[in-house]
């Protein structure tokens, strides 16, 4: 039996998902920022590759 959520009614508030900040916008778009984020996120997968092939 499924249990229907309570705050999930069509058009009410709490059914949108949020809309993000204009400075979360900013930052999703600025190329620096993220050329930055895909460097540290490859670093760490190359870590945690060399860590598991011994």
């Amino acid at each position: 039996m499924a249990v229907k959520p309570t705050n999930k009614e069509p058009y009410q508030q709490a059914y949108y998902p949020p809309t993000p900040t204009g400075w979360t916008r900013y930052m999703r778009t600025f190329l620096p920022w993220q050329a930055f984020r895909f460097l540290v996120i490859n670093f760490k997968m190359l870590k945690l590759m060399s860590k598991s092939h011994h």
